[in-house]
């Protein structure tokens, strides 16, 4: 209570000098970490119900007993005070405010602007010039549906460099789904005409196209030209695959977001729907935290101000509660917010509204069922209940020495921590390929600074690994829990041991055990992401040019060295005789560069 009511007096004090004015402001604790921010559409009246404890929740009281500050930033009006919010909240991620964990970029589908568009699947940034259709919630309904496009409508989808150097059609034409403009098998008009009718169906206007498609198949049939006929009709077939899709009831022409937020005790689930040209293009779901009292109309707010920060605005977003300051969002998005709805949209989110309350209650359950085993696991390695809160998993990957890294992957109570996943370049070379060496190498260089060290380590190995583990941390003097993940003599799955650090022996755990599925799981993810950064680094090293590690070998005299040899291969193979002949080459240069290969 002492602490609450120094938070209160401070805030008492900052009183005096906060403008009747809109604004956003952030609390900061004794050590100037931002633990909140909020917006005001009249910052002295919203930071005044902050001194009155009687009328704070307990989340709420325990958040101004660590405020220390308070740092506030006018603004004209409650909508800019909206985005700055949302900027400063993604930013800052402070500790008592609702955090949207939303690193995902969901995919489109891009036409561009070529002579003859091609019809591809993106990402992220829209730097493609072209017409842009989405989002999509998953990349198989993208390829699915560009996979449609090229039956109906025989669109190219190769890139432009392929394109402009074919001499004859891909396989893709043989098998029907490309016309083969490369080659001159169809005209630029013929294909603009497709190119039109490829973009119409995914407006949404899929019914129109099929009846027109219809009428050219049956003219085609009458008039004995059964061919085209037929390529008409695969047309239709491939279009009839998405027409069970369609929404006839919502307008082709609006872009429609369906969100729902379904809260139960301390957690909340939020579903999204994405509705364009008519079509559902799928759904994504959410999952909040440490929601407390806050109510589903905040929740909804926090979400629409989050997530359409980073993701395209909709004409239109039907919600299930509608959200606090929804005239302000709406005018700061620029989107109409809908909670009252009829017809179609009322059974789309209630359709929304049973999956978020689903999707929580398998969370819930997946999450009492993790616990337990998260508990099994730090018993069996001896530390203390309630007490292991990290886990962190190590695995090297290489070919004969080559291009050798180390990867560590973290593991919490909620699942997989990837931002703090760690990649180490081997950089010793006396133990490129000795396992226990690069083991050594890696657990040095991680735990040197010891820094959010784990509570329990977990090798992708056997006794050796574990022991060339330990005798790291022993020279350390650090007292980490350590097992390891040794195959079995066939390298089945299932016939894993783990194997201890001390005298204990080997573990073998039932086929069926929820706990040996559980660290085969950990000790997979670190073989994954240790695989993927050595394939990464692989493939890095192929493309370099061996003539960019010859200290004093600039891009003008490597230019010159290609123009002449026509290879890097060929450099390599150069007398000294040779090498001065290149205009630019000195005789010290030309012996330089002989004997760097040499």
């Amino acid at each position: 209570m002492n602490s609450l009511d120094e938070g209160v007096g401070i805030l008492k004090a900052k009183l005096k000098t906060l403008p009747d004015a809109p604004g956003v402001y952030r609390m900061l604790d004794e050590k100037g970490k931002v633990l909140y921010v909020g917006k005001a559409k009249n910052l002295k009246k919203r930071v005044t119900n902050y001194t009155q404890p009687e009328r704070l929740s307990q989340r709420i009281k325990m958040m101004v007993a660590a405020t220390r500050d308070l740092i506030v930033v006018t603004t004209k009006t409650e909508a800019e005070a909206f985005l700055l919010e949302n900027d400063f909240i993604k930013n800052l991620k402070p500790y008592f405010n609702i955090l949207l964990k939303d690193d995902k970029t969901f995919p489109h589908i891009v036409i561009t602007d070529d002579d003859f568009p091609m019809v591809m699947k993106t990402r992220g940034a829209k730097k493609i010039k072209g017409e842009y259709f989405g989002p999509f919630a998953s990349a198989l309904f993208v390829n699915q549906t560009i996979k449609i496009l090229q039956k109906a409508f025989l669109l190219r989808s190769c890139k432009n460099n392929v394109f402009s150097t074919r001499s004859r059609p891909c396989l893709l034409y043989q098998i029907k789904q490309c016309s083969a403009p490369c080659v001159g098998f169809i005209s630029a008009s013929e294909y603009a005409k497709s190119v039109k009718m490829a973009k119409d169906f995914l407006r949404g206007k899929s019914a129109t196209l099929q009846k027109t498609l219809a009428a050219e198949m049956e003219a085609f049939a009458a008039a004995k030209e059964y061919e085209k006929a037929a390529v008409v009709r695969d047309r239709i077939k491939a279009l009839n695959q998405v027409q069970t899709q369609n929404f006839t009831d919502i307008p082709a022409e609006i872009k429609l977001d369906i969100v729902a937020v379904f809260k139960d005790e301390n957690e909340a689930e939020i579903q999204i729907f994405f509705m364009r040209g008519g079509f559902n293009c799928g759904s994504f779901s959410y999952f909040y935290a440490n929601v407390g009292e806050m109510s589903e109309s905040e929740i909804m707010e926090s979400f629409l101000g989050q997530f359409y920060k980073n993701h395209d605005v909709p004409d239109e977003v039907v919600v299930s509660h509608k959200p606090v300051g929804a005239e302000v969002i709406a005018g700061a998005l620029g989107v109409k917010i809908k909670a009252e709805v009829i017809a179609g949209r009322r059974q789309l989110l209630e359709t929304a509204l049973l999956n978020a309350r689903a999707a929580l209650q398998r969370r819930k359950i997946e999450k009492s069922a993790s616990e337990k085993v998260w508990n099994e696991l730090a018993e069996m390695v001896g530390i203390p209940a309630g007490k292991m809160a990290r886990i962190e998993v190590y695995d090297n990957s290489h070919i004969q020495g080559t291009n050798a890294v180390g990867a560590m992957i973290v593991a919490g109570k909620n699942g997989f921590t990837k931002n703090a996943y760690r990649r180490f370049n081997i950089q010793n070379p006396n133990v490129m390929g000795d396992d226990f060496g690069m083991m050594r190498e890696v657990l040095t260089r991680r735990l040197k600074d010891k820094k959010d060290l784990p509570d329990l380590m977990i090798i992708d190995g056997g006794k050796g690994q574990v022991s060339a583990v330990q005798a790291v941390l022993d020279d350390m003097q650090l007292p980490l829990k350590i097992i390891g993940v040794a195959k079995g003599e066939k390298r089945n799955a299932g016939d894993e041991k783990i194997v201890f650090a001390d005298e204990r022996e080997d573990v073998k755990l039932p086929h069926n055990s929820p706990l040996l599925f559980f660290i085969e799981r950990l000790r997979d993810e670190a073989h994954r992401f240790a695989i993927g950064t050595h394939r990464a680094r692989r493939a890095k090293s192929m493309l370099a040019n061996p003539l960019d590690e010859i200290e004093g070998v600039g891009a003008v005299r490597k230019k010159a060295l290609l123009a002449h040899f026509g290879s890097a291969k060929a450099v390599m193979a150069a007398s000294v005789f040779e090498l001065e002949k290149v205009k630019g080459i000195s005789k010290d240069e030309a012996q330089k560069i002989y004997d760097f290969f040499r």
